[in-house]
């Protein structure tokens, strides 16, 4: 099965041309020639089977056959507010898994003990398009610019979550996330850095609605726990 990102594309198009680079991989790399079905998905649900019409390797036209719209919808909405790792393979490495089993909404978010401050998020968006077709999926995470913690804080806070989670290897009571879930839901999870969230910012995140989360007795790497949260989700979701 080919499958290609195309987000400029319409449900009502009969007929769509695919970018130069698209045309190029389409014709020079995969070999497709007239005739040949392929699928298209445009990040917000919308599945298409199209036919080449011509396969020119800078402006292939297509056919338009078939558009299925909401494909495969989720049944939840998972947004995850992680600390950027300190080396970015790990955080792409987390973008693509957590893209594969099923994520809404990503956030990179800056705290006190961070160890790294910025983030490159057209980088991000790159790994998050080849990890939807991967693995067949028609919608595209969004992921959000770099905050501080506190201005994510403060960004979402009219925003209406039925479980928000902080996951935190500080002492105190915490539960395991699966506990606290229910399925449908629209689920926030904090993630925090290699050295935890301060305390001040474990007190200020329960002080706003925050559960404190445990995924295991294992501690986890950043990147490992996030992957977790979202499989854990994913499996009360199934």
């Amino acid at each position: 099965m080919h499958l290609f990102y195309t987000p400029t594309i319409e449900p009502h198009y009969t007929e769509f041309m695919l970018t130069e680079d698209e045309s190029k991989h389409a014709i020079r790399v995969l070999r497709l020639t007239a005739g040949d079905e392929i699928y298209l998905v445009d990040g917000v649900g919308g599945w298409y089977t199209a036919k080449i019409l011509d396969p020119h390797p800078k402006r292939t036209t297509l056919s338009i056959l078939h558009v299925e719209q909401d494909y495969e919808k989720p049944a939840y909405y998972l947004h995850v507010a992680v600390a950027p790792t300190k080396n970015m393979d790990r955080m792409e490495w987390f973008l693509e898994k957590a893209t594969e089993v099923g994520i809404q909404e990503i956030t990179p978010i800056v705290s006190s003990h961070s160890e790294r401050k910025e983030v490159k998020n057209e980088r991000l968006h790159k790994v998050v398009i080849p990890a939807m077709k991967q693995s067949l999926k028609a919608y595209l995470p969004k992921v959000n610019p770099a905050v501080s913690l506190q201005q994510f804080f403060d960004q979402i806070k009219s925003e209406e979550y039925k479980t928000k989670a902080i996951a935190h290897c500080a002492d105190g009571e915490r539960q395991y996330l699966a506990n606290i879930c229910s399925p449908g839901e629209k689920y926030l999870i904090l993630i925090g850095p290699e050295g935890d969230f301060s305390e001040n910012e474990i007190a200020q995140a329960l002080s706003l609605g925050y559960q404190p989360v445990s995924l295991g007795n294992s501690r986890l790497r950043t990147e490992t726990a996030a992957v977790a949260s979202c499989l854990e989700i994913a499996v009360l979701n199934r």
